[in-house]
């Protein structure tokens, strides 16, 4: 039985699947956060987290002190891997696991894949196809790189996640509100100062998908492409996935696998965003952890890997097997219910309970709901399966679209 360190964790799906994947890969973890009280905000009874064998408190956004820290917890708790689910803390998770000689990937690949504007210069050294961009900062620098490169465009921080501030641009006037919009929000959900670059884009047409993989001893594994839906423009809100793509995705995973060499990541799971342009697949991100949003849920009901436990069984040194199993399920699909505007939730009702459905869920009266930006504002989900092929989405659009939000306020 391995000891895993996880140092914090995203309060949504994988701050649940990755203690349940740890426990039932026969493994335990202690837990380590600056706020326990985040995640008890975030939860309506026991949070899965608190089953750690022990659960600490330090400030794991200085990372010098922490280092020393986890030092003296690994000198008496004796730690056989580090974990974290949250992007914002992959760097910090690297740096330990190479002070005390843990498996992982090695940090300057981590901390290329987590910054945006790191990542952009290495894809583009190495050659790997992806949007024509520039980076920048501050105002005047901005609206110059814009104009170089030609509206649309597409304005991005560097260091946020969940598709925060991602916007199209279609002139300067909008570029100067993205550009104020990211300014006011100088540090993160998790109180660390942001970067104050600026990444801008070609704006690329095509179907978005992302490449689940699985790399060790420095050989990639494609377990598949999730194929996405993105709504809310401008903004590029994720409002839904199906697994396998209903389409042909292979000259994508094999940009991904290029894309994973280029940085250098060994010994993890990663979750590769790509769009699929006429001129052939152009590299969005490589996220150096399993995917959120429920795909690799979506991944074990059709191929019985589970990718939080292989990603638990990598931070322990393990080699997991992939060859999954048939589960008769053909494919899996969620979709998520967005906003249709601000305000206070009375009630959403909807009929749910339908065949192929196989988990449902939504916010309760009372939750204030957000203007729909990013995929922080869901207001619920619908999971389902097809047992003969490739329906899952059409099913968990069609639940969706039948979901009523009912407010307080009047609109």
């Amino acid at each position: 039985m391995g000891h895993l360190l996880m140092v914090e964790s995203w309060v949504g799906a994988m701050s649940t699947l990755l203690p349940r994947a740890i426990r039932e890969s026969g493994h335990r973890f202690t837990f380590l956060t600056r706020d326990l009280h985040h995640y008890l905000r975030a939860s309506t009874g026991p949070h899965p987290l608190l089953s750690a064998d022990n659960v600490f408190t330090a400030e794991t956004n200085d990372v010098e002190p922490l280092l020393s820290y986890v030092e003296q917890l690994h000198g008496v708790l004796r730690f056989d891997g580090v974990i974290s689910s949250c992007d914002y803390y992959l760097p910090t998770v690297a740096r330990i696991a190479e002070r005390l000689g843990l498996p992982g990937p090695s940090v300057d690949a981590v901390e290329s894949a987590n910054r945006k504007d790191l990542a952009r210069a290495v894809f583009a050294d190495a050659g790997v196809p992806g949007p024509r961009f520039a980076l920048a900062k501050g105002w005047e620098e901005t609206a110059k790189a814009a104009g170089g490169l030609g509206y649309p465009l597409v304005v991005k921080p560097v260091d946020l996640c969940g598709g925060m501030f991602v916007r199209k641009v279609s002139g300067e006037a909008e570029l100067r509100e993205a550009f104020q919009a990211m300014e006011a929000f100088p540090v993160n959900a998790r109180n660390q100062p942001r970067v104050p670059t600026v990444l801008i884009e070609e704006l690329l047409d095509g179907p978005e998908v992302s490449v689940e993989t699985v790399t060790a001893d420095g050989v990639t594994q494609v377990v598949g492409v999730t194929d996405k839906s993105v709504a809310g423009e401008p903004w590029f809100v994720e409002s839904g996935h199906m697994f396998p793509a209903d389409l042909d995705g292979s000259a994508a995973a094999d940009v991904a696998v290029r894309a994973i060499s280029a940085l250098g990541l060994d010994d993890t799971v990663a979750h590769t965003e790509l769009k699929l342009t006429a001129d052939g697949p152009k590299l969005i991100e490589v996220n150096p952890r399993p995917a959120g949003n429920q795909i690799t849920e979506l991944v074990r009901r059709v191929r019985g890997i589970d990718l939080p436990m292989v990603f638990a069984q990598l931070a322990v040194g393990e080699r997991p097997s992939l060859a999954g199993a048939d589960t008769g399920v053909r494919s899996a699909a969620i979709s998520f219910l967005l906003p249709p505007r601000p305000g206070l939730v009375a009630e959403i009702t909807g009929a749910v309970d339908v065949p192929g459905v196989v988990a449902a869920d939504v916010k309760p009266a009372g939750h204030r709901a957000g203007e729909p930006t990013s995929n922080n504002t869901y207001l619920g989900h619908v999971m389902t399966v097809d047992h003969d092929g490739l329906g899952a989405r059409a099913l968990a659009e069609k639940v969706v679209a039948g979901l009523d939000v009912r407010y307080e306020d009047p609109a």
